[in-house]
């Protein structure tokens, strides 16, 4: 392995239950089905009883052991709703029964294809947060976001999320793609008009042996794109939603922990089931290549803990000790977390910077920067 381990493993905090691999979508840069480790696709189609059963109680052995006051369920994919909403909403009641209302948040994040009023009555009814993947407007989102035919999803979604918009109690919000042919802030006003409490804009799964499209446009086009959408989300007077990556940045500026694996150091504290019913690390490692996400561990014969110990999740669990060196000897590591850990991968090794590093250092500087004048201004009695 590339670096030693914490010492004291930080226990899991966030299940991501695959229940349903497959997917009524073809998105080209879907990390599940598009990108090194397809496999996915050879998964059994559903997550049996059993191994549902199995999870449900391994997840309360874990909350229990080390007295979780918070623990999040995602159910996923694939497409969760191929499994249809009542099924889900059985999942969720179960789940509560085995871990107890009082520490279980679950959530279901969808394409948004087949969410219409029906499916969200009865997940809005069982208190299921439902999150949905749209990249922006019509020609943002149908360049990459497409049926198998080749037709676009943007027609269904949008018929969702204006569904969801009237089960306000119900909505998690959105996740965007970043595409460099989309102008940030049309991206950001195109998703605005769905009122999503939450916005996550994504950078694509790339690294250094598949690096990402930047089409001609540099080495950090991604850090001036998020920096354009920044400006448009900070300068508006009055805050329209919330944007995860942006949050986390200015609370990280500002000495806080993060809460999310694409920046900061904070121990990686979220583990997959899949469908067979093995522990698997954070599923987007499956871009990096065929095997990254194995732990050869099970629900059936193996405890949340015993994934702890396993090295690859260790040494996402070390902190600062898990970088690279020349990621330890940049001045904004801290903060930068050496990029999202899927995007550091070369040649048979994560020890490395983010293939996003230029862009990642490029927007950091530039929020910094606003967060100061702010902060200077401030002083000034402005």
């Amino acid at each position: 392995m590339d670096r030693p381990a914490a010492a004291r493993p930080v226990p899991f905090s966030e299940f991501i239950l695959k229940v349903h691999s497959r997917c009524n979508l073809a998105c080209d840069y879907c990390y599940m089905y598009e990108l090194a480790d397809r496999r996915a696709r050879t998964d059994p189609p559903l997550m049996s009883a059993d191994i549902f059963d199995r999870s449900c109680a391994r997840i309360a052995e874990h909350a229990q052991a080390h007295a979780l006051s918070a623990v999040r369920v995602v159910l996923h994919g694939g497409e969760p709703l191929l499994v249809g909403a009542a099924t889900l909403a059985r999942m969720a009641e179960q789940l509560r029964l085995a871990v107890s209302p009082a520490v279980a948040r679950i959530s279901v994040q969808t394409n948004g294809t087949l969410l219409d009023e029906r499916a969200l009555s009865v997940l809005a009814d069982a208190d299921v947060l439902i999150g949905v993947s749209l990249d922006g407007d019509r020609v943002a989102n149908d360049r990459h976001r497409r049926y198998a035919s080749g037709l676009g999803s943007f027609d269904a979604v949008d018929r969702a999320l204006r569904v969801l918009v009237e089960r306000p109690e119900a909505y998690a919000g959105i996740l965007c793609v970043i595409d460099l042919a989309a102008d940030p802030r049309g991206t950001y006003e195109a998703l605005l008009r769905y009122e999503p409490p939450m916005i996550d804009f994504l950078l694509p799964h790339a690294n250094w042996d598949v690096p990402p499209p930047r089409a001609g446009q540099g080495d950090d086009a991604y850090g001036r794109w998020l920096s354009d959408a920044f400006d448009a989300w900070y300068d508006a007077p009055r805050r329209r939603t919330r944007v995860r990556i942006f949050e986390e940045l200015l609370n990280l500026l500002l000495g806080g922990q993060s809460r999310t694996e694409s920046l900061g150091l904070s121990p990686v504290a979220a583990v997959v089931v899949n469908t067979d019913g093995g522990y698997e690390q954070v599923d987007t490692l499956r871009s990096s290549y065929p095997g990254a996400v194995d732990t050869h561990l099970s629900v059936f014969a193996d405890s949340f803990d015993q994934v702890l110990r396993h090295p690859a999740v260790a040494i996402r669990q070390a902190g600062v000790s898990g970088l690279a060196d020349e990621c330890r000897a940049c001045p904004i590591h801290q903060v930068c977390g050496g990029g999202n850990y899927p995007h550091r991968y070369r040649a048979g090794s994560f020890r490395n910077r983010s293939v996003y590093c230029q862009d990642l250092r490029l927007f950091i500087e530039h929020v910094s920067g606003r967060l100061r004048a702010d902060l200077a201004g401030l002083r000034r009695g402005r």
